[in-house]
């Protein structure tokens, strides 16, 4: 299993130093990854848990997101560059780029310039988004009905700006004549993830469509992993892909923090602290995921609770202590 670090970017507090430290450890351990999270704002009606839909559309959540309105947090996205700048070795990426806040033109040439920033080395997660009210905070609220397509023109438009010296478009939500972007990604491909909380078959067919990369969750069980993997591979074989699921990358964002003590992790949907418990249930919850057919989990510190401190040291019980009994299961 490769391992990936979700940045805590998105707190009530949180400082560049800490989010340095956290990255230059995950450099040190050999990490495959580090992921920053894309959010916008924090709508005052969170803090009454009033939003319009229940926190990333999912069931058992609450209307409302685990950080203030008031709270100080940094921005995901213009993090990028600054770790390409901070490391050399990592991959880097934000989970998920929500593409209806960014123009589809913009966003393909600013990723292909951030891949020479990093040496090749970037990693390009999209999705749909989920909350209206962010959607009109970024002037894209009339995109939010049809926010799924955003994502299909997106990636059409990146993969064309990426593969050609001159190109043009002509969609609902890009529209242009044959035009040059600058530089070409470093890499070819440049990797594309896809973010899918709902739809296998959807998934699987932007899988085989667009030759995705991999496909990112959120607080997956390993039985959701399971359920995803063999959703996607049937669909995929539905449709004659030449795609197999062993050639995607399988990850999820899941909450993480070691305790002294062993925790009830009894299933309770996504409001389960999966990866929270002792250093033996961590073990035995990350050799499931394994047996599910996970890839890559990506490690995510608590919103509260957790100082960073904490985090680093759970990092590298993660890497030094967890993994190799999981690596020999």
């Amino acid at each position: 299993m490769k391992l990936a670090l979700y940045l805590p970017n998105f707190r009530d507090k949180v400082t560049v130093k800490e989010l340095e430290d956290l990255t230059a450890l995950a450099e040190e351990l050999d990490f495959d990854s580090v992921w920053t999270l894309d959010r916008i704002v924090v709508p005052e009606a969170s803090d009454r848990q009033e939003l319009q839909y229940s926190f990333g559309m999912m069931d058992g959540l609450p209307k409302a997101l685990p950080v203030s309105s008031r709270g100080q947090w940094l921005q995901g996205y213009p993090l990028i560059p600054w770790l390409a700048a901070k490391t050399s070795k990592v991959r880097i990426g934000m989970s998920i780029i929500d593409t209806p806040f960014r123009a589809p033109g913009v966003l393909a040439a600013e990723m292909a310039t951030m891949d020479h920033l990093s040496n090749g080395r970037l990693n390009v997660g999209v999705g749909s988004g989920w909350m209206p009210e962010e959607f009109a905070a970024a002037s894209a609220a009339h995109i939010f009905p049809k926010r799924h397509k955003h994502v299909r023109e997106t990636i059409e438009v990146m993969q064309g700006v990426w593969n050609n010296e001159l190109f043009e478009y002509h969609g609902e939500f890009a529209d242009f004549d044959s035009c040059g972007f600058g530089v070409k990604p470093l890499q070819d491909p440049l990797p594309i993830f896809f973010s899918g909380l709902k739809d296998p078959a959807r998934a699987a067919k932007r899988v085989s469509k667009y030759d995705l990369k991999g496909w990112i969750g959120i607080q997956d069980s390993p039985e959701d992993i399971a359920t995803w993997r063999g959703g996607i591979e049937r669909e995929l074989e539905a449709i004659g892909s030449q795609r197999k699921i062993g050639d995607l990358e399988i990850s999820s964002m899941i909450w993480t923090v070691i305790t002294d003590v062993d925790l009830d992790d009894s299933p309770a949907g996504k409001v389960t602290n999966l990866l929270a418990g002792s250093e033996r249930q961590i073990t035995d919850k990350l050799k499931a995921y394994k047996e599910a057919g996970m890839t890559m989990p990506m490690f995510w510190p608590p919103f509260a609770d957790v100082p960073v401190s904490k985090t680093l040291d759970d990092l590298k019980r993660i890497k030094n202590d967890i993994m190799p009994k999981v690596e020999a299961s």
